[in-house]
């Protein structure tokens, strides 16, 4: 599912690197591979040293790292079709001395999101202190060559602050903004249906053969964790252990599925409120409160002039159900402040959302791959399902909400009409499936996690045999860089695959709730 750093009406220096990756002995190497059962023989792939990339922001880890393009097929199954070019970063293990063997490759949320500004996050969580990590833009992602980023939709985005958020002049907007980029891309020669989660795993498997290392370890979080599963299932050779973050399901992914994860997020954090008496005696009723707001925003939407959290003009924001919905969907305002949040828009004081809103018109225009998100979301997410269905699934997530809003899966607005004007080809007999392994898993969750419901990781781990699967409570999307306790987690799984230390988790409890006066 689109990742933390995306709006919510979306689906968020040049260093000069070493030119070498250090690589194990030839005779380690697997021959490239290709999506089982598909036909042709494809030009084998290979890497290319190189730079590393020229980031919005300076990255310290890049000064250091290894860099270059991982140069593959676009189409596996057209033999003589064209290469295409993906970004690769090999950041050294921050002790060299006694580094493991085995490196760490990372795998992103999004689909869309550029992979390289999670790099920070990665170093400071410490996955790379004693072995490499490794790091490739997903094909189609900013740094790769092509880039199937939308500057349209970007710009849509801006505008969209201003709109209802199911507004029929938002959709109308949209569907033009994403038929130009559409457009634009196949006349380049973009084969759109290429860009999907089987090809994603086939250029990692590529990526180890070409980097001729023997075994390494997996961690992806969000749309990364469907493809680590889906990458496990089609290319388990080499692969020492998998750790899987905010997981999302293969076999579950699909657009209702959206509204279920939303759910369940948004009543752990009013059941943690309520378990902390200071919470529960001055927010009694969050749910109500919650539901009151949603209708009464939808009937009659705030339009307000506001300026975006980093400064500049007021900019005109509408406020309606939707948008306070996927606000919340979006973590703006934080979980911890969305009771005070949420009680503050009942006193007549929408300041907290309506900046969060205005923060949408400011756009990093052409950095976020929205060719990346529809290609994935229209092949493996939508095919099988109906607008009738994902309104079904909002009615049974949130009774008594207007049809209006629930209509709209979170994140991913308008996405049925999206993909009749993108049209790629149905991929959802190959990628729903679930994934069967023994290799060593690890399975995080966060209990506020409102994108990628926590229980969904019990259903995949009943298929990997060798899973330890823990939760961490007050922790939304993403959760290894938010929690001390799943870094070491994590560090101890990598250590010791089939025996981590979950210890930590023990006796967690959320964090203290944002109290405001009265």
């Amino acid at each position: 599912m689109p990742q933390h750093r995306t709006h919510a009406v979306t689906a968020a220096a040049a260093l000069l690197c070493l030119a070498a990756i250090a690589t194990a002995p030839s005779s380690a190497a697997a021959p490239p591979t290709r999506p089982a059962g598909q036909p042709g023989t494809p030009a084998p792939s290979r890497f290319v040293p190189g730079p590393c990339p020229k980031t919005p922001e300076p990255i310290e880890a890049l000064s250091t790292a290894r860099c270059g393009v991982l140069e593959v097929p676009e189409n596996r199954s057209r033999p003589g079709g064209r290469t295409i070019k993906l970004a690769v970063a090999v950041i050294a293990a921050a002790h060299p001395a006694t580094p493991a063997q085995d490196p760490l490759v990372f795998m992103a949320g999004g689909p869309g999101g550029d992979t390289f500004d999670d790099i920070p996050f990665l170093v400071e969580s410490g996955l790379n202190k004693d072995r490499e990590l490794i790091v490739m833009a997903q094909r189609g992602n900013l740094h790769d060559r092509p880039n199937l980023a939308c500057p349209e939709i970007d710009r849509f985005n801006e505008q969209a602050v201003g709109l209802g958020y199911d507004a029929e002049q938002a959709e109308q907007l949209m569907l033009k903004a994403v038929k130009e980029c559409r457009d634009r891309l196949t006349a380049d020669g973009v084969d759109l249906g290429a860009y999907n989660t089987t090809e994603n795993a086939a250029d990692f498997a590529d990526l180890r053969s070409a980097l001729k290392i023997p075994r390494w370890n997996v961690y992806g979080y969000s749309y990364g964790s469907d493809l680590a599963l889906t990458y496990l299932r089609l290319h388990p050779e080499g692969v020492r252990a998998v750790a899987l973050d905010s997981v999302t399901p293969p076999q579950s992914a699909t657009l209702p599925w959206g509204w279920r994860s939303a759910a369940e997020g948004i009543d752990n954090i009013f059941d943690a409120c309520a378990a902390q008496p200071a919470c529960k005696s001055r927010y009694p009723d969050l749910g109500r409160t919650l539901t009151e707001q949603v209708r009464k925003l939808e009937a009659q939407p705030l339009t307000l002039n506001v300026p975006p959290p980093g400064g500049g003009k007021p900019v005109k924001t509408v406020l309606d159900g939707g948008a306070l919905l996927n606000l919340i969907v979006a973590f703006t305002p934080r979980p911890k402040d969305l009771p005070a949040a949420l009680d503050e828009l009942g006193r007549g004081n929408p300041e907290r959302f309506a900046q969060a809103r205005a923060a949408g018109s400011v756009q990093p225009v052409g950095e976020f791959a929205h060719g990346l998100t529809n290609s994935v979301a229209c092949s493996e997410w939508a095919p099988g399902y109906s607008e009738a269905d994902v309104l079904q699934a909002g009615r049974k997530a949130f009774p008594g909400w207007p049809d209006t809003v629930l209509a709209q899966v979170p994140q991913l607005p308008f996405q049925y009409p999206v993909c009749r004007v993108w049209n790629v080809p149905d991929r959802a007999a190959v990628q729903r499936v679930a994934t069967v392994s023994s290799v060593p898993a690890l399975l995080i969750s966060g209990t506020f996690d409102v994108k990628t419901g926590a229980s969904w990781a019990r259903d995949v781990a009943r298929d990997l045999s060798r899973s330890t699967a823990v939760q961490i409570p007050g922790i939304g999307h993403w959760v290894v860089p938010q929690s001390p306790c799943a870094q070491h987690v994590l560090a101890s799984f990598l250590a010791s695959p089939t025996a981590p230390d979950t210890a930590c988790v023990d006796g967690l409890e959320p964090g203290p709730f944002t109290i405001v006066p009265k």
